[in-house]
């Protein structure tokens, strides 16, 4: 089997079930899933109890408060992969990432000298070990997964296990040693379980969100950050959206989506010719699965720089000190940044199209900028972390969205380009997400204000796109 042919099947897998929290303009009776498990599902209760949904009744990730079996088919769908080296491997080669997170913790000694850290999701556990060789009194690294084995190893070998202190579960569920290991409070209104100064996490999913593992942090945050002078690392982090030029790939998908729907043709006129049963019957939703495989799901991508058409737009920005579980949840209409509005000029790229947009993140090691966090330690030396075109290889990438068709570029004018996104949470899957995009375009002149004489105008165009 080829490597592409074994990534569908991967990719087909993970979609079975899948919900659109969003119904797409035009598929409506393309995404109502009729597997049979489905229509068993009447409740809330239901479907969190379904072996195939990965969610709890309320939608949230099943690691905190949730039953045993939800635990298990989160663990299965979502954390086994963690467990294997060959996954940290890649996620270690990553030198962007390497770099950013190296020089937020051993660029700033001072910072973490004497002080009790955390590690939500220490993995193999090197931002552990660099926490401690920074100069931590003590480091919790936390790591649901057997990984946690493979973390204790290295500090053993590093010469570091007397400060790290490796503890696997998940990290909603687990206790730190306060009393054993003398643990205390800023001050006299903190909870007694916000005894540590900093914690740091490599939680960040695709287009920043997907994974959900923000939740987990944020949870960790309010139980065992100490409020007023806890530090966050990465303490902000910005997502960002802009018109794109990937047209190869953009046509290659359409060409293969055709591919398969006439491969489909065929094989339903040979099953009905040769043995003599209409199959017919299945050819929309055959259509479906093809239209969420090649053209409603975004493509993880290494953007060239000169790719991105027009300037960024940041969609979202969270502060880790202070965002919600609702912050986590995606980004709604009204949200500020849900809105964007591109000019994209001919002379920048002529002869050139938009073929649709991309997506990715920022992520700062700063120091605190909340109300709350004034009496915060400072950063020194703060770091920088960006997945964008301009950062070359990083393993996030950008998650591109390409649109149905292209939109040509006219030598003279300017393309402007405006609509909103929302993206939300899989119904079936928590830890997955839908973008919704919606759009339209119009042609001015080049020499013509943003708000001038406008020469087409096109339809407006809305699309869901999965995350896969």
């Amino acid at each position: 089997m080829n490597t592409n042919n074994l990534m569908r099947l991967l990719f087909l897998a993970s979609l079975l079930p899948r919900a659109y929290s969003f119904t797409p303009i035009g598929l409506r009776s393309l995404t109502t899933l009729s597997h049979p498990s489905k229509q068993t599902l009447t409740s809330l209760d239901e479907m969190a109890d379904s072996e195939f949904v990965n969610a709890t009744e309320e939608g949230e990730i099943p690691t905190f408060g949730s039953s045993e079996k939800a635990k298990a088919t989160d663990f299965a769908n979502y954390f086994c992969s963690y467990a294997q080296l060959y996954h940290q491997k890649q996620m270690l080669a990553d030198h962007n990432r390497m770099a950013a997170y190296h020089a937020a913790i051993m660029g700033n000694p001072e910072v973490f000298k004497d002080k009790v850290v955390m590690d939500v999701g220490t993995g193999s556990g090197i931002l552990a070990a660099w926490a401690a060789q920074a100069g931590a009194k003590h480091v919790y690294a936390i790591e649901y997964t057997d990984m946690a084995n493979h973390a204790r190893s290295v500090m053993e070998a590093n010469g570091l296990a007397d400060i790290v202190t490796v503890i696997q579960g998940a990290v909603e569920d687990v206790e730190l040693p306060i009393k054993a290991d003398g643990l205390t409070t800023e001050d006299g209104e903190s909870s007694e379980y916000q005894v540590v100064d900093i914690i740091i996490s490599e939680w960040m999913g695709y287009f920043l969100l997907r994974e959900s593992m923000l939740d987990s942090l944020i949870h960790a945050r309010d139980k065992f950050l100490k409020p007023k002078t806890g530090l966050m690392l990465p303490s902000h982090t910005t997502m960002f959206l802009a018109p794109i030029n990937d047209e190869e790939e953009r046509q290659i998908s359409n060409r293969e989506y055709n591919g398969a729907m006439g491969e489909w043709g065929q094989f339903s006129e040979t099953t009905q010719s040769t043995y003599g049963v209409d199959m017919s019957v299945l050819t929309e939703q055959y259509e479906r699965e093809q239209k969420e495989y090649f053209l409603l799901s975004s493509r993880w991508a290494e953007l060239p720089r000169d790719a991105v058409m027009a300037e960024p737009a940041a969609v979202k920005h969270l502060d880790m000190a202070t965002c919600t579980l609702a912050d986590s949840k995606g980004i709604t209409a009204g949200d500020k940044g849900a809105t964007f509005d591109f000019d994209v000029k001919s002379e920048d790229a002529p002869g050139s199209t938009i073929s649709g947009f991309a997506g990715w993140f920022d992520a700062d090691f700063k120091s605190r900028t909340d109300e709350g966090g004034a009496t915060a330690p400072k950063i020194p030396n703060p770091a920088y972390l960006t997945t964008g075109p301009e950062a070359g290889y990083t393993h996030w990438g950008q998650q591109t969205f390409h649109t149905m068709s292209a939109i040509p570029l006219i030598q003279g004018e300017t393309t402007r380009i405006q609509g909103n996104l929302e993206m939300t949470r899989s119904k079936d899957n928590a830890r997955l997400y839908n973008c919704k995009i919606g759009y339209n375009s119009s042609r001015r002149k080049s020499e013509e204000d943003k708000d001038g004489k406008i020469l087409m105008k096109g339809s407006p165009v809305e699309h869901v796109y999965q995350i896969p």
